[in-house]
């Protein structure tokens, strides 16, 4: 196994890290408002792995996936992944979901159909659950056939799938949350 690094970064929505080996990227966390959750974070994920200065490379992801989270459209497809510890499916369904350009989704059941199981949108689902980089892989772009986002892992969950939609200029503001339904404002 080889050696694992990680840095934690600020971006406009609070501490992301990066965590890496020599093959390439490893991991990512989204943001957590409180650097302390950030540090537990990474120690559950990768418990052996040491904070390190990162390489040029990682450094100008950092500022990459920063300028993301503040408004910018950033595609992720020249970052070199490690990808030891993901399985054939999970792969297939990563590609495919790193191809959906910002400010567009997909859903679970077309990323099925293209991969050519139809009937896979739940394992789809599940594959992009486990996902170890998002944001990289833009598992909050693939969202429920009937509108909804859909589950999400990172901290904040569905909300901060949505966020990341909104930042992406994926939904209407009239379509978020904060502004349908019942009780909600008007």
């Amino acid at each position: 196994m080889a050696a694992t690094n990680h840095h934690a970064f600020a971006t406009p929505l609070g501490t992301c890290a990066l965590i890496w080996t020599a093959r390439g990227l490893a991991g990512a966390l989204l943001p957590e408002r409180d650097p302390g959750r950030m540090d537990a974070a990474i120690r559950r994920r990768v418990p052996n792995s040491l904070a390190a200065t990162p390489p040029a490379a990682i450094a100008r992801l950092e500022a990459r996936i920063a300028a993301h989270l503040g408004g910018a459209r950033v595609a992720y497809g020249d970052v070199v992944l490690d990808e030891e510890a993901v399985g054939g499916f999970e792969r297939r369904v990563y590609a495919l979901a790193r191809a959906i350009p910002p400010g567009e989704t997909r859903t679970y059941g077309a990323i099925a159909t293209a991969l050519g199981e139809p009937g896979a949108a739940r394992a789809v689902g599940q594959a992009l659950g486990r996902n170890p980089w998002p944001i990289v892989i833009p598992c909050h772009r693939v969202t429920a056939a009937d509108g909804r986002a859909g589950g999400f892992s990172a901290p904040g969950g569905a909300a901060t799938k949505l966020r990341l939609l909104e930042i992406e200029g994926a939904l209407a503001p009239e379509t978020l949350p904060l502004f349908g339904g019942p009780g909600q404002m008007p």
